[in-house]
């Protein structure tokens, strides 16, 4: 919602400040639908040549982050812990009945109540590999650490891919611009011949060109660019909370200091409170007693 809101006020701000200073927009709407088939046009042909499909349709699905936010909210942050903590209770106590919950855990008791963490890939194979490596006696922790940071990394810039797409295509829109200003003055030099107010209209169609490929770059396609990386980066700290819970458990900390190291390396403005976290901890326990 805030994307949209963030969207109206640039449209508001420029075309309303461009019309109160006694400007009129039917050169510009009358220019507009050419300039954009020009610019517009030649920028997505641009981005189609430099990537591929699947990063194509991968762009194309991201931009709805722009709108959507962050996925991961204070409360998975919460039920992200309280599943760790069953989990490495049951990886001390019961190695073996942890097996059938890493091995199938859409089927498993102790991911079902999770469906948000469950549903996401990279979050459920990242736990289920790790504790995986654990019980296989692959449990040094610095190397495990280097492991799940490579990981985490390669997943962060595979996410970020979007975002640099985007902002390639925000740094050429610029000169796009002026590709389609200079096309128009060669319009409007095959009509010098014409009143003033002909050419007039004709060089102030011109300038539309200029005119749509800034704005297109500082004020829609670069803003959507940073507001994909802020996202990015925001969920990024979900999967960095796992990978501390988990070395934590390898240096064989007790449970509750383990999942107190991923409650305060969740972000301050949606880290769950401690007393939420152990009244959530509470029923859990309650649960399995």
């Amino acid at each position: 919602m805030i994307g949209i809101v963030g969207i109206i006020i640039v449209f508001v701000m420029v075309f309303g400040g461009f019309m109160l200073a006694g400007g009129h927009l039917e050169i510009i709407l009358h220019a507009l639908p050419f300039e954009f088939m020009i610019i517009g046009g030649s920028a997505i042909g641009a981005f189609v040549v430099s990537n591929d499909i699947g990063s194509i349709k991968h762009t194309a699905k991201d931009v709805a982050k722009v709108f959507k936010g962050v996925h991961w909210r204070s409360q998975d942050y919460q039920d992200l812990l309280c599943l760790l903590f069953q989990l490495i209770r049951l990886a001390r106590n019961s190695p073996v009945d942890l097996e059938e919950h890493i091995e199938a855990p859409q089927d498993s008791a102790v991911f079902a109540p999770y469906p948000r963490i469950l549903a996401d890939r990279e979050a459920t194979e990242l736990i289920c590999d790790t504790l995986r490596s654990a019980s296989m006696n692959y449990d040094d922790p610095n190397q495990v650490e280097e492991v799940l940071n490579k990981r985490i990394e390669a997943s962060y810039r595979h996410a970020l891919h979007s975002s640099h797409a985007l902002q390639t295509v925000a740094d050429a829109l610029p000169a796009l611009g002026i590709v389609a200003a200079v096309l128009g003055v060669i319009k409007t030099m095959g009509a010098i011949d014409q009143p003033p107010e002909i050419l007039g209209k004709l060089i102030g169609s011109a300038l539309v060109g200029t005119f749509l490929g800034v704005f297109l770059a500082y004020g829609i396609v670069g803003p959507f660019s940073a507001k994909l990386k802020a996202v990015v980066d925001e969920d990024a700290n979900f999967y960095a909370l796992i990978r501390e819970v988990l070395v934590a458990n390898l240096y064989q900390h007790s449970i509750n200091n383990c999942i107190e190291v991923g409650r305060q390396n969740a972000p301050r403005h949606i880290r769950p409170s401690y007393a939420d976290l152990e009244h959530a901890l509470k029923q859990l326990r309650h649960e399995a007693a």
